[in-house]
């Protein structure tokens, strides 16, 4: 009786193996095979845009779609236009572009989706009726403060400081810094003076002249938030073999891989960042899930996400990836991107 026992027993687990197995198959056939998904970062060669290309690159393998990662070498607010328009033609079942202006290509998307065409915006938005969805890194409310937050906390509560942004037009930039001024109205704050926004254009060497020139023109400078990963490599890689080093704080978003350094020679103490990673692959579950029909991008709407579990559309279209990270000498080797 003990050998039947032992039968049935594995019996039910097959079954319940099976049942799991039949539950993640319809689940991944929701999503149509073979799509065509393209996406458009700000930048070809923007390592951070790099990274977020390589996530979704890699969720679309993993649905068994074709993926390309067309773009600009420059972040021009016209720069991504002409893409958009061969992406058109090519009739890609959907686009998933970083917008370098909240307008300019908007109607350019317009007549991508008219014809048939999802579209998705991560890291960087548009305007609303450009897109069907928008994937952003965190809650843009939460990460404006929180480099307020850390920057006090860094400059212990006091001193001039400097934002060093992208381009003038980045939606995403100018949200923070919105909310960073927000942020800074707390009475707690009342002894920090923010000095200047400076815009490095999201050009490396740009970024490091604009460094500079804070340094030459505000000589009591305390801190520098740079909320874009080419400004805080830039800044720190200045400021890391300047006389500032270790008077000025730099701090802002970045990648653990490109500012290890500077954390480990003392330049930057803390920064912060979401996986760029998977806020690409994120980008990509939504745009096949929009391709596929299993959404329409409506509050409400949910989606399997891989890797990322079950998702949910909010206001506006808005998917939202997680909290940023705070990335200082303790934690820092933990990651690798």
């Amino acid at each position: 009786m003990f050998k039947p026992f032992r039968c049935g027993r594995a019996t039910v687990l097959a079954a319940a193996l099976l049942a799991a197995s039949v539950a993640m198959s319809a689940s991944a056939a929701d999503i149509k095979s073979g799509l065509k998904i393209a996406f458009v970062p700000k930048q070809i060669n923007n390592p951070y845009e790099v990274i977020a290309d390589d996530g979704g690159m890699a969720a679309i393998k993993e649905m068994g779609g074709q993926g390309k990662v067309v773009g600009p070498s420059d972040a021009g607010a016209s720069s991504q236009v002409s893409y958009i328009n061969t992406l058109i033609t090519q009739r890609q079942d959907a686009v998933v572009i970083a917008a370098n202006d909240a307008n300019a290509v908007v109607p350019y998307l317009k007549k991508a989706m008219s014809q048939g065409i999802k579209v998705v915006t991560f890291d960087s938005d548009t305007a609303p009726d450009g897109r069907q969805i928008f994937v952003n890194q965190a809650d843009s409310e939460s990460i404006g403060r929180g480099q307020i937050q850390l920057l006090s906390k860094l400059v212990g509560g006091e001193g001039e400081f400097a934002i060093l942004s992208a381009t003038p037009n980045a939606t995403n930039q100018n949200t923070w810094i919105k909310w960073m001024q927000e942020e800074l109205k707390k009475p707690e704050y009342a002894k920090l003076k923010l000095v200047k926004i400076a815009y490095g254009n999201d050009d490396d060497q740009k970024s490091f002249v604009e460094t500079q020139g804070l340094l030459q023109a505000y000589p009591n400078l305390k801190g520098i938030v740079a909320p874009t990963s080419v400004g805080i490599a830039a800044a720190a890689r200045y400021i890391s073999s300047s006389p500032a080093k270790g008077k000025v704080v730099v701090t802002g978003l970045g990648t653990p891989n490109q500012m290890r350094a500077f954390v480990k020679n003392g330049t930057v103490k803390a920064f912060q960042l979401w996986d760029p990673g998977q806020l690409g692959y994120l980008a990509a579950f939504a745009a096949a899930n929009l391709a596929s029909g299993t959404i329409t991008g409506k509050e409400g709407d949910s989606f399997e996400a891989g890797k990322l579990g079950k998702r949910t559309v909010g206001k506006s279209g808005e998917v939202i990836l997680g909290p940023p990270t705070t990335f200082d000498s303790a934690n820092i080797d933990k990651f690798n991107f």
